[in-house]
């Protein structure tokens, strides 16, 4: 019989390391960088990264960093799974969106994902998709009482509600076999379209269809509460949570006093949220927002399972990209990874082509072979809550939890999520949100790769059929990438009207060595904005004057300076205003100004550019100048 050592031998001839040794070895590294502060506290805070809603990953977590306790799995508060087995059997729901305007080609899509290892069909329907009466051809062949139906019908819930209820009946599926929900969200409504004439009526038609299905259909939800769209508006994960909270408050109020139980309208909600490529952050916003959800259940008089928030996770539009969206693959890969973790009921990874309208076949087959790699083949599903116990995601989780309840007060406070998006609390709050990430993208502190980090210019163009407008109106739409992107279609609409894409000229001094570091840095900056770099390097006493005439001989109009600081010292001035003097229209340093930033200046240097400064500034100023007198208003040629 084997007996388990009390403590680990190998460690036990090693003293405990305190937290304050290890502050002072990175205060010592920090200080031989020139970066180090005074005391190892703020050698630790140096380490942090700022995330949002004032929160911050630092570099060490331990024992020290204590949580609420998060329970068991498939017991209050449920942060660490609403169900005891895990999500289902075999893992979370696999669910497909699908909103082609074809009934014909909507069924064969969905046929195609039912086939292929997809559990269960998100449509939507009405204007932006679906008509609502081509729904029995859209399920045509479907098996009603084993695939999950979730509607999407924005304003016209109630019909297709109605209509996917007779087609049960039609097709003589019991009802106690029907699964999935009917969609209605009036507050969801609200924020995407801003009005507000209809929401008494669809208050009243939500909470009829509860009733009903309360009453014949048991394994139906009524009520969706959709997040996402907070998150597309730019919401923060707080923000994200805080809204869905007010939301599912007062759809409690609205059942019960409808004449539901508490613990029956907690059974006619299902929750709807963005899942990011920040893994980690994810993981934490599904647990926090089961934690909340079963705070809120409590004081409201609901106990056990009926407490455990439904949740779908949907990987994020808003870092979805147009250009090079390829990348998008491995953007929801990470994304579903983080709500597979974080205990997500069910998850839909959009097609990586979603930002360009209408998802093809490839991209609908690696969005759900995405998600059956990580249940099949990295078994992801096997472990209830892997992420539980890491004291860093333990920690996140409370602090997020902490701030989404401050949000969801203060939205109560002000009347209720009905009253906080017409009185402009929630839009307001969002866009100052929004604000803030729009300087980190544009700094490029939060960088896009493929967008706005290593861009390729030379890609072809992915050409999508068009999707139906979404809902509008309302909160608006945003994505990540949209600046550098408007950037990108300007040098797009140059090429098709002159042949050309708008060219700047790097001039490189001295050796590779050098100043390949700023060369390279130069040329990814300058390509996110679509302007193609002409390189030519010189050394020597004789660098001013070859330079000077290659840019001459380029058909460029704009140059960047590109080299060591020794160099520039030798010849940066030179050679501005040499390249001044050949006809530059604007002239770059890639580098920060420094010491004699003046001097350069006073040579005929126009702007500095780093790794830190507005790259949407940059790029779009020098757009200005070489497009100047190019290009009408129009994008044609003069």
């Amino acid at each position: 019989m084997t007996v388990t050592p009390a403590g680990l031998p190998l460690a036990a001839e090693f003293p405990d390391a305190t937290r304050e040794q290890w502050q002072l070895l990175v205060e010592g590294v920090l200080r031989k960088s020139g970066a180090g502060p005074a005391d190892g506290a703020s050698a630790e805070d140096a380490l942090s990264t700022r995330i949002e809603d004032g929160l911050r990953a630092r570099p060490l977590y331990t024992a020290e960093d204590t949580a609420a306790d998060p329970g068991f799995p498939g017991f209050a508060p449920f942060t660490r799974g609403g169900r005891a087995q895990g999500s289902v059997p075999g893992g979370w729901d696999v669910r497909q969106r699908h909103a082609h305007p074809d009934p014909r080609r909507a069924n064969e899509d969905a046929l195609a994902d039912l086939e292929n290892g997809v559990g269960s069909l998100w449509l939507t329907l009405g204007g932006a998709g679906l008509p609502v009466d081509g729904l029995p051809t859209a399920l045509e062949g479907v098996y009603l009482d084993l695939a999950p139906v979730v509607l999407d019908a924005g304003p016209e819930f109630a019909a297709a509600a109605e209509r996917l209820l007779r087609l049960y009946a039609e097709r003589e599926v019991p009802a106690a076999a029907a699964q999935g929900n009917l969609g209605a969200d009036p507050l969801g409504l609200l924020a995407r379209t801003g009005r507000d004439t209809r929401t008494d009526q669809e208050f009243a038609e939500a909470a009829a269809l509860a009733a009903t299905c309360v009453r014949e259909y048991p394994g139906i939800r009524a009520l969706t509460v959709d997040a996402l769209a907070y998150h597309e508006a730019g919401a923060s994960a707080a923000q994200e949570l805080g809204c869905s909270l007010a939301t599912g408050v007062a759809y409690l109020r609205l059942l019960t006093e409808a004449g539901l139980s508490v613990a029956e309208a907690c059974g006619q909600l299902e929750f709807r949220y963005a899942a990011t490529a920040d893994q980690f952050l994810t993981i934490a916003k599904f647990r926090a927002a089961r934690r909340l959800w079963a705070r809120v259940a409590q004081v409201s008089g609901a106990t056990g399972a009926g407490a455990a928030q439904r949740q779908h996770a949907v990987t994020s539009a808003v870092m979805m990209t147009e250009r090079d969206p390829w990348v998008n693959m491995l953007r929801t890969t990470v994304a579903a990874l983080g709500a597979g973790v974080g205990g997500a009921d069910a998850v839909t990874v959009l097609p990586f082509d979603a930002a360009l309208g209408l998802p093809d076949a490839f991209a609908r087959r690696i969005a759900r072979n995405t998600q059956s790699i990580l249940l099949e083949e990295s078994h992801l599903a096997r472990v209830i809550d892997p992420a539980g116990g890491s004291w860093y995601v333990e920690q996140l989780t409370e602090e997020l939890a902490r701030a989404a309840w401050s949000w969801f007060q203060e939205i109560e406070r002000a009347g209720g999520q009905r009253a906080a998006l017409g009185s402009g609390l929630v839009p307001e709050r969002i866009a100052a949100t929004w604000a803030a990430r729009t300087v980190e993208l544009a700094h490029r502190r939060e960088p896009i790769t493929g967008v706005s980090e290593f861009p390729r210019l030379a890609e072809q163009p992915v050409v999508r059929e068009p999707a139906p407008a979404p809902l509008g109106g309302g909160l608006p739409r945003v994505r990540r990438s949209e600046t550098f992107e408007a950037l990108r279609a300007r040098s797009d609409a140059a090429l098709a009207a002159t042949g050309a894409r708008p060219r700047l000229f790097l001039a490189s001094v001295g050796p590779a060595a050098v100043h390949t570091g700023r060369t390279s840095f130069a040329a990814n900056l300058f390509q996110a904005g679509g302007i193609e770099t002409v390189q030519a390097e010189a050394a020597g006493e004789s660098a001013v004057a070859e330079l000077a005439e290659r840019f001459a001989a380029s058909g460029a109009v704009v140059a960047c300076l590109c080299s060591g600081d020794q160099l520039y010292a030798e010849h940066g001035e030179a050679l501005a205003a040499a390249l001044k003097g050949a006809g530059a229209r604007r002239v770059l340093l890639a580098g920060r100004p420094g010491e004699r930033g003046a001097a350069y200046q006073q040579a005929g240097v126009d702007e500095f550019v780093f790794a830190g400064g507005d790259a949407v500034a940059t790029l779009s100023t020098v757009l200005d100048q070489i497009l100047d007198g190019t290009l009408d208003g129009n994008g044609a040629a003069e």
